[in-house]
């Protein structure tokens, strides 16, 4: 029997799942109930086919249990991203309507039809990783607020106002001061009161996550805390969102998929490079923070690669894209530490660096052949004046248009 696409559009009550053959002909569809029994149902099911494969749709998201639990029972499971089953519904011939059956169906013919299947892996130390930097990043937004609540109380209660930057500490030795002349100024300072306390309880919760977070990148044996400005936030942030780094083709692939690689945008013989806002914007995020890190600190290696790139000629911006898009890169042999790629690095320590460790970014592994941000190569630059660092293409046209 030819092999057999099971394409499922997962919810959060209900799941619907679609077979189709190798001609994207139906084959059968049922639709469950999110519960205890869902996957027994569903490979009930799909025991007509022997030769099967799944493809869930958002199988990182509300396809997460499903996926796990297909994968214990030794089924293959395909994760399709939702916009790939968005275009295979919009190119469809004639009206099709956005329902369940549908979008499994489009699931299931874009896993059919795609060059790169993506397999789903079963949970690791990665996803205690990501799990949690993820509890860390939400106590995080959740101090801000309860700062954001604070300092508008207290900009009541004091005249002229308070620093910014407030802190448990300092916010509780300025109550402490307070005298209210009123009922409005003491239910304000109680309101005050209730926010410290607030702001006390998340502090003491994010320290703990950062301490178990701590444990946990120690545990998973990574390198990648020895780069300047990677802790272990940053660090459990890339492992948990990368995972095995061996599925990208080379560290131009890992630099698109975290958004640090230029995208072309010319026009007629101008060539025009600019910073991409694809790829995965947490995991840039992250990198971009070990950026700063590096250039907040005098002596570091980042620094130095930062004034260079000044002395070049580059923008503040434009240094520090650069310094983004070489961490990125150099993250590449970094994130090969993960659970999944210690040994595979350890094999091709020879060829990334010393013992597989990270080369710093003042003297990357590579030189690029043409300049990756900012203006067309060639073309005219942003400078006023020629300038030396400038390539000798760039002053021709200076001097033509001048």
């Amino acid at each position: 029997m030819a092999a057999v696409m099971i394409g499922v559009d997962p919810h959060k009550g209900s799941h619907t799942a679609v077979a189709i053959g190798a001609a994207e002909e139906l084959l059968g569809e049922l639709r469950v109930r999110a519960s205890a029994g869902q996957s027994e149902r569903l490979l009930a099911w799909a025991a007509a086919w022997p030769q099967r494969t799944w493809a869930i749709e958002g199988a990182a998201g509300l396809g997460h249990l499903l996926a796990q639990q297909l994968l214990a029972a030794g089924e293959r499971v395909l994760d399709v991203q939702p916009k790939l089953g968005a275009r295979v519904r919009l190119l469809a011939a004639g009206a099709v309507n956005k329902n369940d059956p549908n979008d499994a169906r489009s699931v299931a013919v874009a896993a059919l039809r795609s060059p790169a299947q993506r397999s789903v892996t079963a949970d690791d130390h990665a996803a205690v990783l990501k799990m949690w930097a993820k509890r860390h990043r939400d106590l995080g937004r959740a101090r801000t607020q309860v700062v954001c609540r604070l300092h508008a109380v207290l900009c009541e209660l004091v005249a002229g106002g308070v620093s910014k930057r407030i802190s448990a500490p300092a916010a509780g030795r300025l109550l402490e001061g307070l005298r209210p002349a009123g009922a409005v100024d003491a239910a304000r300072g109680e309101l005050a009161a209730q926010f410290l306390e607030d702001l006390r309880r998340i502090d003491a919760q994010m320290s703990d996550a950062k301490k178990k977070l701590t444990i946990a990148v120690r545990a998973s044996g990574t390198s990648l805390t020895r780069v300047f400005g990677v802790g272990p936030v940053v660090a459990a942030t890339v492992i948990g969102e990368v995972r095995v780094v061996s599925r990208f083709a080379d560290r131009d692939h890992f630099a698109a998929y975290n958004g640090t690689a230029p995208i072309e945008v010319s026009s007629g013989r101008r060539k025009i490079y600019r910073p991409s806002r694809r790829g995965n914007r947490r995991l840039n995020h992250v990198i971009h923070m070990a950026a700063v890190t590096q250039v907040s600190q005098r002596h570091s290696d980042g620094r130095a690669y930062y004034e260079r790139k000044l002395a070049e000629g580059k923008t503040p911006k434009e240094a520090l894209r650069s310094l983004n898009a070489g961490s990125a890169t150099l993250s590449s042999p970094s994130s090969r530490q993960t659970p999944g790629g210690l040994r595979r690095a350890r094999a091709e320590g020879a060829r990334e660096g010393n013992g597989g460790t990270t080369p710093s970014p003042a003297r990357p592994a590579h030189t690029p052949r043409r300049r990756l941000f900012g203006q067309a190569t060639p073309g005219p630059c942003h400078h006023p004046t020629a300038r030396p660092a400038c390539s000798s293409e760039c002053n021709k046209k200076l001097r033509r248009t001048t």
